[in-house]
């Protein structure tokens, strides 16, 4: 018990085993289907959103209509954009997605969440940006049920003294 143990090296020398292997570095492969678009879904709220992406103009179609004409409040449409302002690819990709459920903010946070994702998987060099913004992340918050006895989930009946 003369030499004492410091480390995961020492620990390794110490068993009789050899040095460890330098760790491999994993990289992400891009996944992309035989059209050359990169697939994702996106949640928001009661909102789902399939996507996909593919190099082009820029244009985005969210149920067959054009994005300025589906979310008509520029609010909305900046929500849309911002995954790929962030990444720094405005105007590169072609988007087309198609949403269900929830209501419009739920379905562009939606869509945003899947383009978000797809832009990750068609180039994972975007991955690190697209993290930091909080854009991978699903946002679990939802409505919360209606309570028996009460008139909202929390909000109770008004008292009458008389």
């Amino acid at each position: 018990m003369a030499d004492q143990i410091n480390s995961l090296e020492d620990l390794g020398q110490a068993a009789g085993l050899e040095s460890a292997q330098p760790e491999v570095q994993m990289t992400r492969e891009p996944q992309r289907d035989s059209l050359g678009r990169a697939y994702a879904t996106g949640r928001r709220k009661d909102a789902t959103a399939r996507v996909w992406i593919k190099p082009g103009s820029g244009k985005v179609t969210v149920n067959g209509k054009p994005l300025n004409e589906y979310f008509a409040r520029p609010v909305l449409q900046m929500i849309l954009n911002q995954a790929f302002t962030v990444a720094g690819v405005e105007g590169e990709f072609d988007v087309m997605a198609t949403v269900k459920g929830g209501g419009l903010s739920g379905q562009a946070g939606a869509v945003k969440h899947g383009i978000s994702q797809a832009l990750q998987l068609y180039d994972p060099a975007l991955r690190p940006a697209l993290k930091a913004a909080g854009f991978l992340t699903r946002d679990s918050r939802t409505v919360e049920r209606k309570k028996y006895g009460r008139r909202k989930a929390r909000r109770s009946f008004q008292f009458s003294k008389r």
